[in-house]
Parts: C-alpha cells; sequence; structure tokens
C-alpha cells in the first residue's frame, strides 16, 4: 500500500452505478432491540463533531452491543436518505480491510479484483473530496477493529460528504486522533436491561415480575449479550427467573453450563458469553509479554466496581503475577514483576476494554465486569484458584494501614475483601488457620464504629472457625476475643464478661497459663467487669494480671504497659482527681520511654491525662491539653480518625465547661459536620457530639432548641442502639432535664417514666440510677405541672446522682 506507482481507476469499462449503492452485508438487527441511551449518544456524537471529527469509535468491552448499535445506525442513515454509499466491513484483520475496499472499487469503479491492494488503494482515493465529480455521500462502517496498525494507510479519508463508523474493544491513543471522536458505550441501564428481559420472555408468553427482572438483569450485571443468552437459555429450559437465578447464584456450576449451546445462540451470535473474551485476554497477555492474564485473575478475585491500585501493585500482587506469568505468551525472559510492569499489565487489560482503569481514583481505580470475572475464575483449576485467593487475601492484608487515617481506603478495602470472601470463604479458613485479612476486616468496622456489622462479622467468623479448625483452635478463640470485646464496646458490658468467662475457662483447658492468648483474655474480662460496676474486682484482677506479666514479660513490655493502662483506669475512679493525674502522669513517662510519643497507647494516655485535669476542675487546662494532643492525633492518626475526632469533641466539651458555652456550640456544630461526613450520622461519636450540642444550646439560653434536638436524638439512639442502651438512657435523662428546664414538667414526667422503665428492664431494681428516677417521678407526681415543680425537678434530675448529667464522653477501643 506504499509507493508513489500511478494509480489505474479501471480495468474495464466502468459499471454504472445506482444510488443508493450498499457494500456489505449488515447484521441483521437483534430481536427485541432496545433504542437505548446509547443510540442517542451516538447521534448527539455525529451532530456535534460535524465535518471536524466525521470518525466516531465505539469503543466498549465485548458484549455491550457495539455492532448493533452501528447497524442501526447505519439503517438509519440508509432509511433517511442521508447516505448514497453505504459499506459494511468486519475489520478483525487487515486482509478483511483491504478486500472490503477491493469490493467496493469493483462494484463501483470497475477496479481489478485480482489486485486487492491496488484496487483498495483506488476506492480511497475515490473517496477524497473532489470538486470535479458526482457529490456521493458514504458511511463506511469498520466493525470489530481488533488491532489498530491493521488500520495504517487504510483510514477512509476526511471528507464534507462522509462519514466513518469503527467498532472496537481497544482504546488505544492510536484510534483517537485528529477527527475521531470517541464514543464509549457501556452497558444497558437498568431499566433497559429489564425492558429487554421482559419484552423478550413475554414475545414467548412468559410474564414475569418486575422484581425477578430487575434482580436478574443486576446478576448478570446489565451486559446485554448475556442478557439475551440468559432470556434464550429461560426459554429453551422452561425455567422461571428465580429458578435460573438459583442456578446462576449457585455452588457447582458453571457459567457456559448456564447459557444456550454454540448452536442455540440467539440474534446469530457467533460466540457465547464466556468465549467473547477469550480472543481479547490472549491478546492483552501477548502485549503486556504473560503478565496481563494473572493481572485479570487478581481482578477478578475482588471488588467488581472499586479495586484499589495499591492492592494489585502490592508485593504479593506483584509475586503472583511473577508465579504465574506466561512468559511464551510475550516471547519474553521470565524475571520478577515490578510494579511498573504490573500496571503496564493493568493498562494492557484498560486498553482491550477488559477492566477499566482510572488512575487518579487511587482508592477505586480499577473496575471490571463481573461476568469477567466469573468466567476468569472459573478458567482456574481447584489448586489455582485457591493459590490466586491467598495472594489477593496477602495483597489486601499488606495494603491495610496498621492506623487507618484513610476512610475511603478503609471502606475499599472492607469492600473488596467482601468480595473475596462472597465467591472463595472456604479458602481462608484452611489448616494452618484464619486468614489475617478476616481480622483486619473486621477490626476495620469496629474502629470505625460499625459496631453492629463488626460483631455480626465476628460472630460468623467464630462460627466457620468451629466448623474447619475446631473448637480449641487459637484462631476460634481469637474470634471469640474479639467478638467479646466487641459486646462490650457496643454498650453490652455484662455480656462481655459472660463471653470472657467462658472464653477463659476453655482456653485454660489447653492452653499454659502464661500464654499470650490467656493473658488477652484476662484483661479483656477485667477491663469489662470494671465497665459492668464492678470495679473491686477490676481492680483485683488487673492487678493479678500485671503481676504476671512483669514476672513473664518485664515491665517495659508493651502488654505490660497496657495492663498498667488498664489498671491505672479503674484505679483513678476510686481515688481524687489530683492523685489520678499523678498515676497516670507516671505511666505516660513510662510509654514516652518505651513506646514512643507517638505510640497510639501514648496518644491515648495523654488524652486520659488531660481529662483528669478537667475532673479535678481545671477546665482550661484540660482543653489546652487536648489542642496540644490534637496537632499529634491529626498528624500520626488523621484528621477523620475516631480519637482524632474523639479529641476535637473532647476540647469543645471542656471549653464549654470552661465558660465559654457559645464557643462550644460553634465547635460542635463544626464537628458534626465532620463526622456526619466522615463516619456516617449513625456512628457513636456523631450521635454524643449531637446530645452535647444540644446540651450546649441548652446552656447558651435555648432550652426549647434543646428539647427538640433530643427529642430526634433519642428515636436516633432507640433505633441505632436500642432503647435500653446506656447512652439512650443518658439522652432520656438529659431530655427530661431540658423539659424541665424550659418549663415542660409534664413533658419531663412523660419521658422520666419512659426513663424508669427502660432502667428497670436493663439494671436490677435497687441499682442507684433506678432509685433516683423514682424519686424524680415521686416528686413530680406530688407536686403537680407548674412552672415551680418544672425547676425544681430539674435542679432534682442534677443532685445526688451516681453520675454526672452529662459526663465527659469516654471512647472505648475496639
Amino acid at each position: 500500500m506504499t509507493g508513489s506507482a500511478n494509480i489505474t481507476y479501471y480495468t474495464s469499462p466502468k459499471p454504472a452505478t445506482t444510488w443508493p449503492h450498499q457494500v456489505g452485508v449488515l447484521p441483521r438487527q437483534a430481536d427485541y432491540f432496545q433504542d437505548r441511551a446509547s443510540v442517542q449518544h451516538l447521534q448527539q456524537a455525529v451532530v456535534q463533531g460535524g465535518t471536524t471529527a466525521p470518525c466516531h469509535v465505539l469503543a466498549g468491552m465485548g458484549g455491550v452491543g457495539k455492532t448493533q448499535l452501528a447497524a442501526y445506525h447505519a439503517r438509519q442513515m440508509w432509511a433517511g436518505n442521508t447516505i448514497d454509499l453505504l459499506v459494511w466491513i468486519s475489520a478483525g484483520t487487515r486482509a478483511a480491510v483491504i478486500s472490503a475496499y477491493a469490493q467496493a472499487a469493483g462494484e463501483i469503479l470497475g477496479a481489478d479484483p485480482t489486485k486487492p491492494e491496488d484496487a483498495a488503494r483506488v476506492f480511497l482515493a475515490w473517496l477524497e473530496p473532489k470538486s470535479r465529480r458526482e457529490q456521493v455521500r458514504w458511511l463506511v462502517v469498520l466493525d470489530d477493529v481488533v488491532e489498530p496498525a491493521d488500520l495504517r494507510g487504510l483510514w477512509p479519508p476526511t471528507s464534507p460528504l462522509g462519514r466513518t463508523l469503527l467498532t472496537t474493544r481497544r482504546r488505544d491513543a492510536a484510534l483517537i486522533g485528529s477527527g475521531q471522536r470517541l464514543v464509549p458505550v457501556g452497558l444497558f441501564t437498568s431499566r433497559e436491561a429489564t425492558g429487554y428481559l421482559s419484552t423478550a420472555l413475554a414475545s414467548h408468553g412468559r410474564l414475569e415480575t418486575p422484581t425477578d427482572l430487575a434482580a436478574l438483569a443486576a446478576d448478570l450485571d446489565h451486559l446485554p449479550l448475556a442478557l439475551s443468552q440468559a432470556a434464550a437459555y429461560i426459554l429453551d429450559a422452561a425455567l422461571d427467573c428465580a429458578s435460573y437465578r438459583t442456578l446462576l447464584n449457585g455452588r457447582g456450576q458453571v457459567l457456559p453450563e448456564l447459557l444456550p449451546d454454540p448452536g442455540g445462540l440467539p440474534d446469530d451470535q457467533p460466540v457465547s458469553v464466556p468465549a467473547a473474551w477469550s480472543l481479547s485476554i490472549d491478546r492483552a497477555d501477548q502485549l503486556a509479554v504473560g503478565m496481563a492474564r494473572p493481572m485479570l485473575q487478581l481482578t477478578a478475585a475482588l471488588h467488581a466496581n472499586g479495586i484499589p491500585a495499591a492492592v494489585l501493585l502490592s508485593p504479593p500482587a506483584l509475586a503472583y503475577i511473577t508465579e504465574n506469568r506466561d512468559c511464551a505468551a510475550g516471547q519474553a525472559q521470565a524475571h520478577t514483576v515490578t510494579s511498573q510492569d504490573a500496571l503496564r499489565a493493568l493498562r494492557t487489560l484498560h486498553r482491550l476494554s477488559l477492566v477499566d482503569h482510572v488512575p487518579g481514583n487511587d482508592h477505586e481505580a480499577v473496575r471490571v465486569h463481573q461476568l469477567i470475572q466469573r468466567v476468569t475464575r472459573e478458567a482456574l483449576s481447584f489448586q489455582q484458584r485457591n493459590r490466586l485467593v491467598r495472594a489477593v487475601a496477602d495483597a489486601l492484608t499488606d495494603t491495610w494501614p496498621d492506623i487507618e487515617r484513610d476512610t475511603a481506603l478503609s471502606r475499599a478495602l472492607r469492600a473488596n475483601t467482601d468480595a473475596l470472601t462472597g465467591h472463595s470463604e472456604d479458602t481462608l479458613y484452611q489448616l494452618d488457620g484464619v486468614h489475617s485479612v478476616l481480622f483486619r476486616k473486621g477490626d476495620s468496622l469496629g474502629g470505625a464504629g460499625h459496631y453492629t456489622a463488626a460483631i455480626e462479622h465476628f460472630q460468623h467468623m467464630t462460627h466457620m472457625a468451629r466448623h474447619h479448625l475446631g473448637p480449641d483452635h487459637p484462631d476460634t478463640f481469637r474470634t471469640r476475643n474479639t467478638l467479646a470485646r466487641g459486646r462490650g464496646v457496643a454498650g453490652d458490658p455484662a455480656g462481655a464478661v459472660a463471653a470472657f468467662t467462658d472464653l477463659l475457662a476453655d482456653q485454660q483447658r489447653t492452653l499454659s497459663p502464661d500464654h499470650p492468648d490467656i493473658y488477652d483474655t484476662r484483661y479483656g474480662l477485667a477491663y469489662w467487669l470494671g465497665a459492668n460496676g464492678d470495679e473491686a474486682y477490676a481492680l483485683t484482677a488487673f492487678g493479678e494480671l500485671l503481676a504476671d506479666q512483669e514476672r513473664t514479660l518485664g515491665p517495659d513490655h508493651p502488654e505490660t504497659l497496657a495492663t498498667r493502662d488498664g489498671l491505672d483506669y479503674w484505679r483513678a475512679t476510686t481515688m481524687s482527681a489530683t492523685d489520678a493525674i499523678t498515676i497516670f502522669a507516671e505511666l505516660l513517662a513510662d510509654q514516652e520511654r518505651v513506646l514512643g510519643r507517638d505510640h497510639p497507647d501514648t496518644l491515648r494516655n495523654r488524652h486520659n491525662l488531660a481529662i483528669w485535669k478537667g475532673k479535678a476542675g481545671d477546665a482550661s487546662g484540660a482543653a489546652a491539653a487536648l489542642s496540644e494532643l490534637l496537632a499529634d492525633r491529626e498528624r500520626v492518626l488523621g484528621v477523620d480518625h475516631p480519637g482524632t475526632l474523639h479529641t476535637r469533641h473532647c476540647i469543645a466539651y471542656w471549653g464549654g465547661m470552661a465558660g465559654d458555652v457559645v464557643g462550644a456550640v460553634t465547635a460542635f456544630t463544626q464537628l458534626l459536620a465532620n463526622q456526619e461526613h466522615s463516619l456516617g450520622p449513625d456512628h457513636p461519636l456523631s450521635l454524643v457530639t449531637r446530645l452535647d450540642l444540644a446540651f450546649s444550646r441548652g446552656e447558651a439560653g435555648d432550652a426549647v432548641g434543646a428539647v427538640t434536638a433530643l427529642v430526634k436524638l433519642l428515636a436516633d439512639r432507640e433505633r441505632v442502639l436500642g432503647r435500653d442502651h446506656l447512652d439512650t438512657r443518658i439522652t432520656r435523662r438529659c431530655l427530661a432535664y431540658w423539659q424541665a428546664m424550659s418549663g415542660d414538667a409534664a413533658g419531663s414526667t412523660i419521658t422520666l417514666t419512659g426513663l424508669l422503665a427502660s432502667q428497670e428492664r436493663a439494671l436490677h431494681s435497687d441499682h442507684p440510677d433506678v432509685l433516683h428516677t423514682r424519686r424524680c417521678l415521686s416528686y413530680s407526681h406530688e407536686a403537680g405541672d407548674s412552672a415551680e415543680t418544672a425547676s425544681a425537678l430539674a435542679e432534682l434530675l442534677t443532685r445526688d446522682h451516681p453520675h454526672p448529667l452529662r459526663p465527659p464522653y469516654d471512647l472505648h477501643n475496639w
């Protein structure tokens, strides 16, 4: 196709061409073709492109309907009498394009068909705009271009009379140049997919509910090719959507078994869904020297709608690609795959529309269709799949930061762990134990304040560990330990005590008394004994544990220091605030010496020390110390970490206690907006900030506003925590107080009645809280509904109670 030889247009007299004229055969329009949004997108692109962009490239993954869309557009132009010549080319190879051009040259210009390259050159030259010839409007469709290089020297020319439409799975820059506009073709929308299934099945007398149709469409991820083949299978097998979905989502059947055999594919489709991508995967592996296939396997085990790039570029992922690389595919020598190599493989998969890679979106950098994932996984043997799952779990664990500063990354890692367990959970419970990624996911949930979800996660882990590993396996004990701690953090200290007690008994049967897991359980039992009101037992248990750890681990071991922290926490409740400050200061000195100033335990103790300054009467000093701590927590933990946000909360609290009530309202308002954005409106920290914000508004003179806010908060805490949770009871007591302060004695009495019922369900009848509420109600009933009663009731609510009306919030660490 190169050279400067003269062009000969005719080897025989030019035939008389009748216009309009078509060269090539358009694929027949699919049954139940959807006039989808992509049709309008293409039409708009053509109109907007005008003569400056006469070529449009329809790019998308295999099976999205690019060919059908191009054929529909061509038929519309033909029917609308907007073109005189339509050339349809199946452009899978360069030879096919040349042959089609030669055919067009022969039919229109009488070119010699025995010299296809010369004839193709003649045809392209004829398409060039010329002033001295008949004005022929043309459209050339190059369908399914596999290699951009195949079109070198074969692109139709730019002409005011012509348009070029190209379909391809490739997204190479070479396809998007001057005069060429990309038109991405994606999946059906949910409505389009449901509409297609409804029409296809109804045409055979099969009526399905919209719910079942939408669910099946979602299972197939709205891929047009999969929808059409699934509909055909349902009709052939006389199934309904629900039955087909059971097969599709069940274990033991692979996708090809749930689609028509090759002889029964609808709409003249040449291949089934799994085969639609095989050639693209092979080509990607060639381009990426054997690394594309193992990279695709990694993405197939993760979250379809967002994989962090760091996971796919982590050392375990690189090791997997290195071990599973097919060097013969790229004719390259084996070497250890680097992150740049892996990125090259990822970009190659993107170029061939097997994945979507958005480099700027680090936490959701890669997306892949769930059917590509399924087909990729199903192509692996049992042993290969197990190796893949373990590699992906290792990659997630390696990527997970010890301190979760980035909440968006944490959410993405949890979602990807869910995706992994969704299809291969059993592999993560091998004879050597439970994979650490499952613990990381649960701890991440708990650390983010999603206590209910964390508890459910560890309950399931405990069940699975018992089933796969046995009741006495160390990892079974470990899941039970975390589950017990979670119950306490979620507001059930009695449940935590019971769980730790049972666990300790089981561990003592199988482990030595000085085993680290025994120490860990004893710590949890001691802590939650104190939280459950048994401070004396907690002090004794912590004291005994500390003695054992100092004997076996030494006084400076991090676990020993952690036990000292727990012991001091409960010792402080039995002594003056001044003495409490002394013991926390001594511990802080040892923590800074052994652990360092930035260690999370050191930062937490600095927080406790500041709180005790406030309890000692130095509210301003507490706020100043917390402000100094805040800078360090933001630097070490990040601005959105729960510990950092808790410090901001306490700064506002003690600032208000120091007399700056207006400043407290402002600080709590700003903090609440940040918490609801980063943690969510139902996070415990968000809810407690709403309590203190309402209280601060009341102290600033807006008692009615405080009541309004507390009524809403009470409803949310009942929904999130339950009606008898400690924080819910605190909210009721605060509401009763501000109702009384606003002069509403009757409303306060009603709230106290509800509080008493809750306390009697949660506590014993002689509990100090119960007795105090009864006294308040007795006075209210005797005094009647009056302003004087309301004022006296407000005073009574804050007097002689075992706990302050609004204690500083104590954030239990997960």
